[in-house]
């Protein structure tokens, strides 16, 4: 295998550049606040469920991870730590539910409609899950 040198000054810079101001800037993150803010978008919810649901998830993911790869136990007091994960990932979701003003039954629903228009048949197919139809999102 041949080494490759990274110039990793130079791909900072790359990654820099390819970066939004309002992920750059504070001052350009705060406007940006502002606009949404001005769209009437419930942005502090919504940052809390966003960034919420990726923390707690991971947190769900470790657990399961170490289960399948390293050897920890399944067993009742992991079963229930997933569990409790599983309340904070709820939580966040209520929180966005609230930032976007629709119910958790609502986001269940369209998530089934969804589903059910991309396996009309009822069952899992490969296919289908990797190839979309349009506005398949």
């Amino acid at each position: 295998m041949s080494k490759v040198d990274v110039d990793y000054s130079r791909y900072f810079n790359f990654v820099n550049e390819v970066t939004s101001d309002a992920s750059r800037s504070t001052d350009s993150f705060i406007k940006r606040i502002g606009e949404l803010q001005e769209q009437g978008v419930d942005i502090q919810r919504l940052l809390t469920a966003g960034v919420g649901i990726g923390a707690e998830g991971g947190e769900f993911t470790e657990i399961v991870k170490k289960i399948c790869f390293q050897g920890k136990p399944y067993n009742e007091a992991n079963r229930e730590h997933m569990i409790v994960e599983l309340g904070d990932v709820m939580w966040y979701v209520a929180q966005a539910c609230m930032a976007l003003e629709v119910s958790l039954d609502d986001v269940v629903i369209r998530n089934v409609n969804k589903l059910s228009a991309r396996y009309p048949e009822g069952t899992f197919e490969v296919f289908r899950s990797e190839n979309r139809r349009d506005g398949d999102i």
